[in-house]
């Protein structure tokens, strides 16, 4: 090729560099930083927020002392057995009411009039029901999980393209199969996006829950430091909560792009 074709060629468009993630930190830290501002010139009392310093320090202690990490074991171990057991009745309802039109005749009418009720409302038969101990917590977070991550589901079951249990009929394959091979792949885009839903409000669910006759977790920190006034502490527990959720969806986000990587190869990405 001669040099007058190179030269002539167009050249081809320069990407302008992506700003980095870092540029996400600019806000967080202009809230702290003002927080902070107003905390120390007296704005901001302690009696309505503790100080970030003081928060910083008040959670060195709590580590320190042993409360914080005892409280986050506490937490995690009710937040996981609820979510398994709720996980577990969801998916399994779920696929009920989307193989088949009884199903969805028995199953979707009571499961879409339990998704409007509030978690409060359910604490006092609960623990009538339950008593006052982990049973009543643990339901509740099952109950928060169950909901969003049925709907989801539901949704992708019936989502499915109806040709591919077409091809399942020529295939021969069981009722296992179908459910195996074709209807819970087809549907995983959509109970996933109700994995992170069912996450979200399973922490929602445990801080209720550990509001109420808890002797013990994060909810019990926050509520007692409430007694006293101590801000500090109740910024510790909330900010506790707010870290458990981002990992437990960044978890979630993982599965997803290790199950979806189809997906993420049609899309170009």
């Amino acid at each position: 090729m001669s040099t007058l074709a190179l030269r002539s060629a167009p050249s081809r468009p320069r990407s302008r560099p992506s700003p980095g993630s870092w540029v996400r930190l600019i806000s967080p830290v202009v809230i702290i930083v003002l927080w902070q501002v107003l905390s120390s010139t007296g704005a901001l009392p302690p009696k309505l927020l503790a100080s970030p310093s003081t928060v910083v320090t008040t959670a060195i202690d709590l580590i320190r002392d042993g409360t914080l990490p005892h409280a986050i074991t506490v937490s995690l171990q009710r937040a996981l057995i609820g979510f398994v057991i709720g996980a577990v009745i969801g998916v399994a309802l779920a696929v009920v009411a989307g193989l088949s039109l009884f199903g969805e005749f028995l199953v979707d009418p009571p499961m879409q009039m339990l998704r409007t009720l509030p978690f409060y409302g359910l604490i006092p038969l609960l623990i009538l029901w339950f008593g006052i101990g982990e049973l009543p917590k643990i339901v509740l977070v099952a109950f928060g999980t169950a909901i969003p991550l049925y709907l989801n589901t539901f949704a992708g079951i019936r989502s499915v393209d109806g040709k591919l249990a077409e091809v399942a009929r020529v295939q021969q394959l069981s009722s296992a199969g179908l459910i195996g091979h074709i209807v819970l792949p087809g549907a995983l885009p959509q109970a996933l996006v109700g994995l992170r839903q069912s996450l979200g409000v399973a922490w929602l669910a445990l801080i209720v829950a550990e509001q109420v006759n808890a002797d013990a977790g994060v909810g019990f920190m926050i509520n007692d430091a409430r007694e006293f006034l101590r801000t500090d502490i109740i910024v510790v527990g909330l900010l506790v909560y707010s870290l458990l959720g981002l990992f437990t969806d960044a978890i979630v986000r993982l599965i997803e792009r290790k199950a979806l990587v189809w997906r993420r190869g049609l899309l170009g990405n």
